[in-house]
């Protein structure tokens, strides 16, 4: 039977812990809010900015060569050099979050690989970068802290060295990996195929009404500056949604740690009183023996 002092040193022990998990849950619980509600903001601009690409697209498509386009609205059915952009969190703790988005990427970039394909990862979030420098897997970008508390503007100057290198046909292709905010509950990997950008095939009857006309000779600066703005708000949406994951995750993991410890603490209660009553009864006994040993 287990001494009864160090099954009290493990209640209080487990108790601490417990409450230790139930405060994290709650501080998860309220940063949850605050960043679904900004989540929620950012999702319907990141929406209509991808279709209003996406519609560019189609219509640059139609007054010019392809020759003529950009390479971002050319489609790279055989890319050479892809670049993965990976967000995680920089903190654990919130169960198997950061390890599904790791295992998303690292699934894309054996698929990449197999068909003889270059690949590069540029990561923001230190349990990314921390997973592949212990893979020695070389890692050309990284960021710590950009995921903890994203802004548009760390986000587009992450973002930007990646578009560069685009421009510049150093990679042919970009795909951002995150793991997003389905609901309360769950969370949802996303694979984005940023650059180049996709163009879904509508018909004519079928597209929206809109009053964007594209002329053969457009000025190419503010398609240009549109395709940055669109490449840039999609990174930072990236990482608020991330956020908001990551903290729905912790909430959970923090809540089913809580449980797990309360029911330890029953259990070794339980324990404690069975000791505690194998050694009243023991006592007994030998108090009961020595009165009928002195008879």
């Amino acid at each position: 039977m287990a001494n009864l002092k160090d099954i009290s040193r493990q209640i209080r022990s487990v108790k601490n812990t417990q409450k230790t998990t139930k405060a994290m849950k709650l501080v998860s619980s309220a940063k949850l809010r605050r960043t679904q509600q900004l989540s929620e903001q950012a999702k319907s601009y990141a929406n209509k900015i991808n279709d209003v690409l996406s519609e560019i697209a189609r219509k640059i498509a139609k007054v010019q060569n392809e020759e003529n386009l950009s390479r971002a609205f050319v489609e790279n059915t055989q890319p050479k050099v892809v670049d993965i952009v990976m967000v995680t969190a920089d903190k654990g703790l919130c169960g198997g979050f950061n390890m599904a988005t790791i295992k998303e990427a690292r699934k894309i970039k054996s698929e990449y690989e197999s068909k003889g394909a270059k690949v590069r990862l540029r990561i923001a979030g230190r349990k990314g970068i921390d997973f592949f420098k212990f893979q020695g897997e070389e890692i050309i970008q990284q960021e710590v802290g950009l995921s903890v508390a994203p802004t548009y503007e760390a986000a587009s100057d992450f973002i930007k060295v990646v578009e560069e290198d685009f421009n510049n046909a150093q990679t042919d292709k970009v795909v951002l990996v995150y793991n997003g905010f389905l609901n309360m509950l769950s969370q949802e990997i996303r694979v984005r195929e940023i650059l180049p950008i996709h163009v879904e095939d509508k018909a004519e009857s079928e597209e929206v009404k809109s009053m964007l006309e594209i002329e053969p000779d457009d000025d190419q600066q503010v398609l240009e500056e549109l395709t940055a703005k669109y490449i840039e708000f999609n990174m930072y949406y990236s990482l608020i949604d991330s956020l908001a994951a990551e903290h729905s995750a912790r909430m959970q993991a923090m809540d089913n740690a809580t449980n797990n410890a309360k029911e330890k603490v029953d259990s070794l209660t339980v324990e404690f009183n069975k000791a505690r009553q194998a050694a009243i009864t023991t006592e007994l006994i030998e108090i009961i023996s020595g009165v009928e040993a002195l008879k």
